[in-house]
């Protein structure tokens, strides 16, 4: 068929007569409808791509969509946010939607006002990363806007949740140490927003599962957890105050890779050698675990699978799924040179 001619904008139909197929199934490749094959959408694409068909965006939103996604985050520097992201991406790449970014910090208030504040720019659907503003606050967003929560263990109809399995991976990291001869094994861990009214969030459900291994090891009495925010300064704090310790940690496991950062700053102030004078084992599995100068040994938590997962899951609730639907990735360990068994005095 002869290319439409550049006089006039091509249209729906233009695309549909030429991939030889109805205008609402050209529609429903425009929007990633969930259930459309990849036969249909290499046929439709190509046809867009030939005729050079692009859709027209104030047009798509007066029909009810912006054919924007918002994903709400609290930092942008934490890596593991950026492997999210790109999975993100991948889901979307080839679509019509565009992801904008919103990096509200710690704040509870600041949270929530650019969740509402994503709201009101008619975004389509929402993926909350880890949100630290109250749980009621992101019911009622879910109950209007199609919503994905990752991270928080807490379930509910109004939205759909991506968690990693915090529990399991807090054993792996236990187990691991305990088989290298490690006991005095602390944890360093952060309380989040405490009034917000979530009761799974990662960093507590990781918590539990460092308790339930240690007493599973015998080492109930020798759990310890220094309290700091999940950052390469709360890092370096609870680094401080754990390796100056009289009874020093053989071992340290920084509850995300971040603050594992940190840890390694304090190390390097006080003369510590790792893991020749204590072990350290981060969480996330972040680019910046696998550098050379680093080889953090730590728990990989597939987050660009988190995002691809989420993203599909969010294309199906704008497309009109209401049931839940609970994802959960299984957690691996990897070992690289931050552990090794205690010093002898120790072992």
């Amino acid at each position: 068929m002869a290319r439409t001619s550049g006089r006039r904008r091509v249209t729906i139909t233009d695309v549909a007569q030429h991939a030889g197929v109805s205008t609402s199934a050209v529609s429903k490749v425009l929007r990633n409808a969930y259930g459309v094959s990849p036969a249909m959408h290499e046929r439709v694409r190509s046809a867009m791509a030939e005729l050079d068909y692009r859709p027209h965006a104030a047009a798509r939103g007066m029909r009810g969509r912006t054919y924007t996604i918002g994903v709400l985050l609290d930092n942008i520097r934490n890596a593991f946010f950026a492997d999210i992201l790109d999975g993100v991406n991948t889901e979307l790449r080839g679509g019509d939607y565009q992801v904008l970014i919103g990096a509200a910090g710690f704040d509870e208030e600041d949270q929530t006002r650019l969740a509402r504040a994503l709201v009101d720019r008619q975004m389509d659907g929402l993926i909350l990363i880890g949100p630290g503003f109250p749980r009621t606050e992101v019911l009622r967003t879910a109950a209007t806007v199609p919503t994905v929560v990752i991270g928080h263990h807490d379930l509910a109809e109004e939205h759909d949740s991506v968690v990693d399995a915090d529990a399991l991976g807090a054993g792996l990291v236990i187990d691991h140490l305990v088989r290298l001869g490690h006991r005095r094994i602390a944890l360093t861990s952060t309380h989040g927003n405490r009034g917000s009214g979530w009761s799974g969030t990662p960093e507590r459900v990781q918590r539990r599962g460092y308790h339930e291994a240690m007493r599973r090891h015998g080492l109930q009495d020798l759990a310890r957890v220094a309290m700091t925010a999940f950052s390469e300064e709360g890092g370096y704090r609870a680094g401080m105050e754990l390796l100056s310790a009289a009874d020093r940690p053989t071992a340290v496991f920084g509850g995300a890779d971040v603050a594992a950062m940190g840890v390694f700053r304090a190390a390097r102030e006080l003369g510590l050698r790792i893991p020749e004078d204590f072990s350290l084992v981060g969480y996330n599995n972040t680019a910046v675990a696998a550098l050379a100068p680093v080889r953090l040994t730590s728990v990989d938590q597939a987050g660009g699978l988190m995002g691809t997962t989420a993203a599909r899951l969010l294309l199906e609730r704008i497309e009109g799924r209401t049931r839940s639907v609970l994802m959960t990735v299984s957690p691996t360990l990897v070992v690289r040179g931050t552990t090794g068994p205690p010093p002898p005095a120790d072992g």
